[in-house]
This record gives structure tokens, C-alpha cells and sequence, in this order.
């Protein structure tokens, strides 16, 4: 699946904001025209140029949205243009990946899907997705088993879950356009009842977790080595909540020391500001994306992109959406200019800058 072609020098630019030092939301132009993104092969780098990350947030297929997985192609709607024109896209995959199982005890929600959920989000423009959250185990260890031999079939790059730690703490590595990424998931919400038996450990398989600061940093350091940028995708937050927590904060701070150079995710089902922090990009909530049971203020989602130059963020923009019938759409005209303008005084709770 090729992408379009990167136009104008002028836009490959350092400055990430506007003249009134807001993001933009419809100033990054569509990606490079090279190939979607592969495994590194054991071949001399090419040259290195600026790529577009896409990310949306979290993602399901329970509902109204159980029936699109008929026709993969268009499961996720019209947005997966604007996915389909990154170089890289990435979702949080907020759901257990099997068709049996036990629901997890003490759970007023869970979600599973069939393994053509990976079907419909590669055909959508999805490259790599992350499983680390509070839903990701809902049908417990025989879903876990489900997950991993789903992933392992149809070789859908996902991160944040596995057979063991190490397994559920490994990046997903990828070059494009020359650029070695390395991008980890990891949750920082997991049901108190759940820690243990949904907690990867050298023992037994789960989800990567953010809780364990100590392996978090370690995590960040080994996908530093041979990487030119490390992405790190959390699942953290309060649900509802427009600010940043005081751990998710903490945490962020200790992830860019550690060499994190983009940080994002989601789980407040709205969405949260981002901005930079010492240089590096973070993001504290990307809201819905596909969701069966958006609305009001849940149904506002977007489509974040950064424009990633070696380690910098060079452009940031964040497209709005609203959600209708479990699907984003894009906004456009004033709807989509207020949108936006609300969305940069959410970057005033966070401590982050509109610009490096």
C-alpha cells in the first residue's frame, strides 16, 4: 500500500505550532511515497527522511460496530484515508482478540473481537496497534492464549502483550524511510482485583504495565539502543478527566529522561492536550476513535500527527473528528476550527509547550 508524496520544502519546517502558538490541524501534508512500513532488513541504511505518524485512539468492535468487521476493507470508514496517508498509524486496540473465553470477573464491560479485527485494521491503514489496557485480557488467560496466536497467525504488529515480560515489553521495530523506530505499549490502568493476573511476568504471559516504573525505564532504554526514535503508547489517565494525573506526569517525565522521543495515548474516552516536554513530544489522551458507544462529550475523538525529523517532532497537528455510529469523521469548516481551538486550551493542565 504506497502513501502519497511529501510536497514542499517550506514544510518540512522546526516551528510546530502557528503564529498564535497553536497546533494546527490542517497544515501537515500527506507522507512520503515510499512503501508502508517493514521489518529492518540486514541491509545498509537508507538515507533518513521526515516521516508522518498518525495516531488514533482507542478502538473496538463491539456493538454496531461487530457487523463491519463483514467487510474489512471499510470497517473503520472514512477515516482510514487519513491513515492510509501516514507513513506509520497506530490505535489502541482496546479489546481482547478471541471468540471464547471467560469474561473477567468483577467487569461491568468487556469487549472481545474475532481475529478479522486485525483484517479490517490492516486494511484500514493500521500498522501496528497496542493491546496493553484495561480491556486487553477481559476473557482472561484461554483470551490471552486467543490474543497471542491471533497475533502470531496473522503477524499483526502489536505491542504491549505477550507470553511473558520480556515478550510484552519488547518493541515493535520498523524502519521508515531510513528511520529505525522502536515502539513500546504498556498500561498504567488495570482493575485493582486484576493487577496480578493480567501483570506479565518472567512466569506467565499478560500485559506489559506501566505501574512498574523501574521496568517502564529499562523498556525505554533497550529500544534506545539502535533505534534513531522510540515511541512509547500508554494507557493511562482518569476517565473523564480533561488534565493529566499527577502519576501520568511522573511518569512521562521519567520516560523522557529514560530516551522516550514521542509519547502518547488515551483511556479518558475524551481527548486530552498534548504539547512537549524538554524537546520531546507527549500526548496525555487521544479520546475515543472507533467506539461503540460515543456520544456527547465521549464522541469527540481527532486524528493526532506529528511530523518525526530523526528524534525531533518537527510539526504537530491534530485533524478533529466527531463519532456517529461508532465511527470518526472528520470535521471541517467553523465546527472544526472551534474544535481545534478548544483542543490547544486543553495543553494549559498539562505543563507542556506548544512549541520545543
Amino acid at each position: 500500500m504506497l502513501v502519497s508524496a511529501l510536497v514542499g520544502a517550506a514544510l518540512i519546517a522546526t516551528s510546530c505550532s502557528g503564529g498564535d502558538g497553536s497546533a494546527q490541524g490542517d497544515t501537515l501534508p500527506p507522507a512520503g511515497s515510499s512503501s508502508r512500513p517493514s521489518s529492518p532488513a540486514k541491509t545498509p541504511p537508507a538515507a533518513k527522511r521526515p516521516i508522518i505518524l498518525a495516531f488514533g485512539g482507542d478502538v473496538h468492535f463491539e456493538g454496531m460496530l461487530r457487523s463491519r468487521l463483514a467487510d474489512p476493507a471499510t470497517a473503520l470508514g472514512p477515516i482510514s484515508g487519513t491513515l492510509r496517508r501516514a507513513d506509520l498509524s497506530m490505535v489502541n486496540l482496546e479489546t481482547a482478540i478471541t471468540t471464547g473465553g471467560t469474561p473477567a470477573p468483577g467487569k461491568q464491560f468487556t469487549f472481545r473481537a474475532p481475529a478479522t479485527a486485525f483484517t479490517a485494521l490492516r486494511q484500514s491503514g493500521v500498522d501496528v496497534v497496542s493491546m496493553a489496557n484495561n480491556h486487553g485480557m477481559d476473557y482472561m488467560e484461554s483470551g490471552l492464549n486467543d490474543s497471542l496466536q491471533a497475533i502470531k497467525r496473522t503477524r499483526f504488529p502489536t505491542v504491549g502483550i505477550g507470553r511473558n515480560a520480556d515478550d510484552a515489553y519488547k518493541p515493535y521495530r520498523v524502519t521508515v524511510k531510513g528511520n529505525r523506530l522502536a515502539i513500546i505499549g504498556a498500561t498504567q490502568v488495570l482493575d485493582d482485583h486484576l493487577i496480578s493476573a493480567w501483570t506479565a511476568t518472567d512466569a506467565k504471559g499478560g500485559l506489559a504495565s506501566a505501574k512498574n516504573v523501574t521496568r517502564m525505564v529499562q523498556a525505554v532504554r533497550e529500544a534506545r539502543k539502535g533505534s534513531d526514535a522510540v515511541i512509547v503508547h500508554l494507557h493511562w489517565g482518569g476517565e473523564l478527566e480533561p488534565c493529566p494525573l499527577p502519576r501520568q506526569q511522573e511518569l512521562a517525565e521519567q520516560l523522557v529522561q529514560a530516551g522516550a522521543d514521542v509519547i502518547v495515548g488515551g483511556h479518558a474516552h475524551i481527548p486530552l492536550g498534548g504539547g512537549f516536554l524538554r524537546g520531546r513530544y507527549v500526548h496525555y489522551g487521544l479520546g475515543n476513535f472507533v467506539f461503540y458507544s460515543a456520544n456527547g462529550q465521549t464522541a469527540n475523538s481527532g486524528v493526532l500527527l506529528l511530523r518525526l525529523q530523526g528524534r525531533k517532532v518537527t510539526k504537530a497537528a491534530w485533524k478533529p473528528a466527531r463519532i456517529s455510529g461508532g465511527l470518526p469523521r472528520l470535521m471541517s469548516g467553523s465546527a472544526a476550527q472551534a474544535e481545534l481551538t478548544r483542543w490547544n486550551g486543553l495543553r494549559r493542565c498539562t505543563g507542556l509547550t506548544a512549541t520545543p
